[in-house]
């Protein structure tokens, strides 16, 4: 029997009831990301041993092998990808769990309202103004983010409500209200020679090799391989899309911001964009359900 087998067959042999600790859940992470332990412990500003004995009690403590560690590199097993994923999850409950306990004790009631910085822009002066007439209306805090960013900051406790936008948005964990579905176009310079189509299809839209399609950057801050220029707001890229580096496929209702150097042509099998609002399950918030009610009257 090799070491390996030795220390799975010890693991899940030992398991027992005792409930994980945050403490360890942020260990875990750390090495999982890392996929090393020395980066790990100086990540967490530890030593590495201590590091290592708590991912053993870990597993000890799941009856269950977490990761495989070899000669040369550690990987993640089946039960570790889970724990990872749902490690991160439980971690970012814990901090938006703080930061909204943390606000609900300020002196100054108010709500966080979270969007995308561009979008929604008409919709989103409407609902302030309708719900500043509102009896008891508190201030509202709009804070304008980058792509993904809204979703990230209502999930952590960073925001109360957010204006999200299905697909590129994901809404699972969230209560939703509905608020209006609009289809995409793609954006070119003025004067390309498909700017006078009647639409385009998504597979012409990708096909256009002298107008890249952007990369937005992922939530840790890298971007995706493509050969489209790196964007992170929405006029560095209706710039670049002036200067014909690149193109854009938007929601329609963001034809309003642009300029008259822009192009708009409908792509029809692109998917509609769902504008919803977004709040914390479970809340009992009466500012965001009076909010909420503004945005659906509306």
């Amino acid at each position: 029997m090799d070491d390996d087998t030795a220390r799975v067959l010890a693991v899940v042999s030992a398991g027992y009831d005792d409930m994980v600790e945050t403490r360890e859940l942020r260990y875990f992470v750390a090495v999982a990301e890392e996929l090393h332990f020395g980066r790990a412990a100086q990540r967490l500003a530890m030593a590495q041993p201590p590091l290592s004995r708590a991912i053993q009690q870990l597993e000890r403590r799941l009856g269950v092998v977490l990761l495989y560690r070899g000669s040369r590199a550690i990987t993640l097993t089946k039960a570790g990808s889970v724990l990872l994923r749902e490690a991160r999850l439980a971690l970012e409950a814990v901090e938006a769990a703080e930061r909204r306990t943390r606000r609900a004790a300020a002196d100054r009631p108010g709500v966080v309202l979270a969007t995308k910085a561009g979008a929604s822009s008409e919709l989103l002066s409407k609902l302030l103004d309708a719900y500043a007439t509102e009896p008891g209306a508190v201030t509202v805090e709009v804070v304008l983010c980058g792509p993904g960013e809204a979703e990230s900051m209502l999930r952590n406790g960073s925001a109360d409500v957010a204006l999200l936008h299905r697909p590129y948005d994901t809404t699972t964990g969230f209560d939703t209200e509905d608020l209006h579905t609009e289809q995409q176009v793609v954006v070119l310079p003025a004067g390309h020679p498909l700017a006078n189509r009647p639409h385009l299809s998504t597979a012409e839209v990708n096909a256009l090799t002298d107008l890249p399609l952007p990369r937005w950057p992922r939530p840790d801050g890298t971007y995706p391989d493509g050969p489209g220029p790196q964007v992170r707001d929405h006029t560095q890229l209706t710039q670049l899309i002036r200067l014909g580096r690149a193109c854009a496929v938007m929601p329609e209702s963001l034809r309003a911001q642009l300029r008259d150097d822009h192009a708009i042509v409908p792509v029809p099998d692109a998917p509609a964009v769902t504008t919803v609002i977004a709040w914390p399950p479970h809340s009992r918030s009466k500012a965001i359900a009076d909010l909420v009610r503004t945005a659906t009257r509306l």
